[in-house]
C-alpha cells in the first residue's frame, strides 16, 4: 500500500532564520540579578551569533546600473550590492570594497539562477502570497527574540534593503512548489521502497555512517571554474574563522539542502559523491574540507558527527515547561515592573511545583500560548552546554530555578529519561530522505535546463 504523500521540504521559517543569524546580537541569558542557563524553548532554536558594531553602509556609485539581463528581466548593481553585503555581515566579514568585490562574481551568478527560478515560478502561475512572506518574517523575529519590525531596521541599518530578504523568501518558497510539481507522483513513497531502503541499512549494520553538512557551488561554464574555486576558498576561510556553516549554506549553497542549513543528515559513504566520500571518510569530526570538484561544481563539506550504522545510543529527556513572557525585551540593568513580577512568579513556581502535571497547570495559568511539552529532547544535542548540564543533573520531579532570557522566564521539570538506540531511522525518516534525494536531483536538472534555454546578457557597466 502506498505511503502518504511526502512533501518536498518547503522553506519553513526555521530555514530562513538560518540566513540572518549573524545580524543579531547574542541573546542575553542573565536573570534580573544573576546569570542562568537558557530555557528549553530557546535551546531548540537555531543558534544566534553576535557581531561587532556595524560598518557604515558604503555609497553605491550607481545602484540602477544594469549588471545582467535574464530573459528580459534586469539585475541591477543595487541587487548585487544588497546580496553581497548580506553575506558579508552575516558571516562576520568586514564590509570593505575589497571583500565586496571578491564576492561579486558568485553573487551575480546566484542572482541570475534565482531570477530563472522566479521566472519558472511565474510561468507555472505559482503565487507566493504576501501573507506567507510576512508570516516567515514574523517567525524569524519570534525565533530570535526580536520585537516585530526589528529585522527590517537591523538590515537597513547595515545597508541591506529589506526587499533583498523578501525576494529571497519568495523565490525559495516558490521554487519548492515547482519541484513538488516537477516530481509529480515521485513524492509518493511506497512501503516497498521503504522496505528496500531498510534492507540496505540492515546490510550495512556496524559500518561507519556520517553526519555531513554540504555547501554546493555550481560551475555553469568551464570559463567560470576559477572564479567558483576562488569563491569556495573565500567561503572556507570564513567557515574556518568561525562563520556558522548553516548561515553560509543558507545564503550561498545551490543545493536543496541549503533549506536545512546544508544538512545532509546521516549518510553512508556509498550515498555520497565518490570524491566527497574519499574526503569524508578521512576527516576528523568538526573539520571543514577544501573545495571538492564534483559533477556540476564544487562541494564544501563539514563532518558533523560519525557513528556506526544502527548504533546510536541517546539519552532522551521528557520535559514540561512553564514560560512567563515579558511584555518588552529585557534590559538586565533596568528590568521593568512586569519583568520583576514575572521573576517573582517564576520563583514561586520553582518552589511549589513537584510534578509534570503541576507544571502544565502553571503554564496554563501563565496564559502562555506555547505548549508545556516541547517533545522528547536528546540530551547530547541540547545547547548551550550550561543548560545541558542543568538537565543532566536535575532530579526527576524537581523544578529548575528560573531560567531567564530576553523574551521571558522559563521553569522546567524533568518527567523522565531513557536510553534509546536511534541509529535505525523510522519509516517516516526514510521516506523523507528518499523524497529529498529526488528533489535535489530534480532541482539541479531543472536549473541546468533553465540556464541552457535562457537568454542571459551580461553588462560591463554594472558590477
Amino acid at each position: 500500500m502506498p505511503m502518504p504523500s511526502r512533501r518536498v521540504p518547503i522553506v519553513a521559517p526555521i530555514v530562513i532564520s538560518i540566513a540572518i543569524w549573524g545580524l543579531i546580537p547574542a541573546l542575553l541569558t542573565a536573570t534580573v540579578g544573576s546569570a542562568q542557563a537558557q530555557p528549553t524553548h530557546l535551546a531548540a532554536r537555531p543558534a544566534v551569533f553576535g557581531r561587532g558594531p556595524a560598518s557604515p553602509p558604503a555609497a553605491i556609485p550607481d545602484a540602477t546600473a544594469i549588471v545582467a539581463v535574464v530573459n528580459g528581466d534586469v539585475i541591477s548593481r543595487g541587487d548585487v550590492d544588497n546580496r553581497r553585503r548580506l553575506f558579508a555581515i552575516s558571516t562576520g566579514m568586514p564590509v570593505t570594497p575589497e571583500i565586496l568585490n571578491r564576492l561579486t562574481p558568485q553573487v551575480t551568478r546566484q542572482l541570475i539562477d534565482e531570477r530563472l527560478r522566479l521566472q519558472e515560478v511565474q510561468k507555472r502561475k505559482i503565487v507566493v502570497a504576501d501573507e506567507e512572506i510576512a508570516h516567515a518574517i514574523t517567525e524569524i523575529e519570534s525565533r530570535n527574540n526580536m520585537p516585530p519590525g526589528t529585522l527590517r531596521h537591523r538590515l537597513e541599518a547595515d545597508g541591506v534593503g529589506f526587499r533583498t530578504l523578501i525576494d529571497q523568501l519568495r523565490v525559495q518558497i516558490g521554487w519548492t512548489r515547482v519541484l513538488r510539481e516537477q516530481l509529480g507522483n515521485q513524492v509518493h513513497v511506497t512501503d516497498a521502497e521503504i522496505a528496500a531502503r531498510q534492507e540496505q541499512i540492515k546490510a550495512q549494520l556496524g559500518q561507519p555512517e556520517f553526519r555531513v553538512g554540504e555547501i554546493f557551488i555550481p560551475v555553469d561554464e568551464p570559463s567560470h571554474e576559477a572564479e567558483a574555486r576562488n569563491f569556495a576558498d573565500t567561503v572556507i576561510q570564513q567557515l574556518r574563522a568561525g562563520a556558522p556553516f548553516a548561515v553560509v549554506a543558507a545564503q550561498f549553497s545551490q543545493s536543496q539542502t541549503a533549506l536545512e542549513g546544508g544538512d545532509l543528515g546521516w549518510v553512508e559513504s556509498n550515498q555520497l559523491d565518490p570524491e566527497v566520500a574519499k574526503v569524508v571518510t578521512e576527516m576528523p569530526v568538526g573539520a571543514i574540507s577544501n573545495p571538492i570538484r564534483v559533477a556540476g561544481g564544487f562541494s564544501i563539506v563539514q563532518l558533523r558527527a560519525k557513528r556506526q550504522v544502527g548504533n546510536d545510543l541517546a539519552t532522551m529527556v521528557k520535559l514540561r515547561e512553564a514560560f512567563l513572557p515579558f511584555s518588552t525585551p529585557l534590559n538586565p540593568s533596568a528590568p521593568t515592573d512586569q519583568q520583576k513580577q514575572a521573576l517573582d512568579r517564576a520563583r514561586q513556581i520553582s518552589a511549589s511545583v513537584h510534578s509534570c502535571e503541576q507544571m502544565e497547570a502553571a503554564n496554563r495559568a501563565a496564559g502562555n500560548a506555547r505548549p508545556a511539552d516541547p517533545g522528547d529532547i536528546r540530551l547530547e544535542n541540547v545547547s548551550p552546554p550550561s543548560f545541558r548540564a542543568l538537565l543532566a543533573s536535575l532530579p526527576d520531579g524537581r523544578a529548575s530555578p528560573p531560567l531567564v532570557a530576553g523574551d521571558g522566564i522559563a521553569v522546567v521539570i524533568v518527567c523522565g529519561r531513557e536510553q534509546r538506540n536511534i541509529g535505525m531511522p523510522a519509516k517516516e525518516q526514510i521516506a523523507d530522505q528518499i523524497v529529498n534525494e529526488r528533489a535535489e536531483l530534480a532541482s539541479r536538472q531543472l536549473q541546468r535546463d533553465l540556464r541552457r534555454r535562457a537568454t542571459i546578457e551580461m553588462r560591463s557597466g554594472g558590477a
